[in-house]
């Protein structure tokens, strides 16, 4: 069985040590068997590539690359916040702000 993890694709994460310490993006995939997820516009790396057809130049092509998620934490209301996990009135488990207290979406 997988663990459940405090970030999904879509949220808005900062980046908490690293390369791009400080740096924030949104969420754009989650490999949960690795623990990683790709943020948009941080950890980028310069990969080379051999023309194809789909690409006939080739050349050096600007990439983001995995994070660990040990080392992002969610944006709520412009602000990095840890995650809790509670049931609501309707008795289903929702994210919230342990910062703010507000339930998350």
């Amino acid at each position: 069985m997988q663990q459940k993890l405090h970030i999904k694709v879509g949220d808005t994460v900062k980046v908490l040590t690293g390369e791009s310490n400080g740096q924030e993006g949104k969420i754009l995939t989650i490999d949960k068997k690795n623990l990683r997820a790709i943020v948009e516009g941080v950890n980028l790396i310069k990969k080379h590539t051999k023309p194809s057809a789909a690409d006939p130049q080739g050349g050096i092509v600007e990439t983001e690359a995995g994070i660990h998620i040990s080392n992002l934490m969610i944006v709520h209301n412009g602000v990095a916040s840890r995650i809790g996990r509670k049931e609501n009135k309707e008795g289903k488990l929702v994210r919230y702000s342990k910062k703010s207290g507000e339930e998350i979406k």
